[in-house]
């Protein structure tokens, strides 16, 4: 009897290739590349030795090592399987789905709160974007930054320009960490973010740029960048950069995002 290919066999093909791409990009860009390749690998002898050859008892082996390897790989790669279920539920369509359930009158209400917050972000990014002064500020949105708060001085303030450009001044012991801002308040400063290796980035951008993009990559934060060399001001959110931003610009891309 021949074997029947419908489209359903198509589509699970797809589907099914749609996933093996997806965790090959998630793995190029944790660097962890090779231990996808070796799994392949192993997956690729399991299936040829326990479906093709059919050696039962090398077979037997290693569908118990498959069967122990998937909880391994669940440990293992923890933080990347939060990373992919966090953007699955993050998605662009995802979010637009619940903002259709909330009231107009709630949105001009927040939008309200979100503009008195970001304008002293914006007026401290201008003077210290004119005067060269590097700088590194992340929103806190839906996902938490506890583990980022921690590693640097907890501050706990409301969301002063003054502040921002002091905490930011070349002489601040907390001028190379990044500000945190969480519910409307300074939560810290001098904090330590992730770094990203992707290799899309432009070479001109340096550490602070790495660490923005890191950060937007691995949660829902948006990052505000000053450079210290050519003063320009990008936004990093959702693992992309807007670049050489006005303070129109700034203030939209952050009323739009916030």
């Amino acid at each position: 009897m021949l074997f029947e290919f419908g489209i359903k066999d198509v589509i699970d093909i797809l589907l099914v290739a749609l996933i093996l791409y997806y965790i090959y990009r998630l793995m190029r860009e944790s660097r962890s590349l090779n231990v996808f390749i070796g799994i392949m690998v192993f997956v690729v002898t399991w299936l040829f030795v326990s479906q093709v050859l059919q050696m039962r008892l090398l077979g037997s082996i290693l569908d118990k090592l498959v069967s122990v390897g998937v909880i391994a790989l669940i440990v293992l790669f923890q933080d990347d399987i939060r990373k992919f279920l966090y953007n699955l539920g993050a998605h662009r369509r995802m979010k637009a789905l619940t903002r259709f359930f909330t009231s107009s009158k709630d949105k001009d209400q927040s939008k309200k709160i979100v503009k008195e917050t970001i304008m002293p972000i914006v007026m401290a990014s201008m003077n210290m974007s004119k005067a060269k002064v590097g700088a590194l500020i992340v929103f806190e949105r839906s996902m938490p930054l506890d583990d980022i708060i921690i590693t640097g001085d907890q501050i706990d303030a409301n969301i002063n320009q003054r502040l921002i450009e002091n905490i930011f001044f070349k002489n601040s012991p907390l001028h190379d960490g990044a500000v945190v801002i969480s519910k409307k308040r300074i939560k810290a400063a001098g904090c330590i973010l992730p770094v990203s290796h992707s290799l899309d980035i432009p070479k001109e951008l340096g550490l602070r740029h790495r660490a923005a993009m890191g950060v937007s990559q691995e949660s829902d934060a948006v990052s505000v960048v000053v450079s210290e060399e050519t003063g320009g001001i990008s936004v990093a959110v959702d693992g992309m950069f807007h670049l050489h931003l006005s303070a129109e610009e700034l203030e939209s891309i952050l009323t739009q995002e916030l």
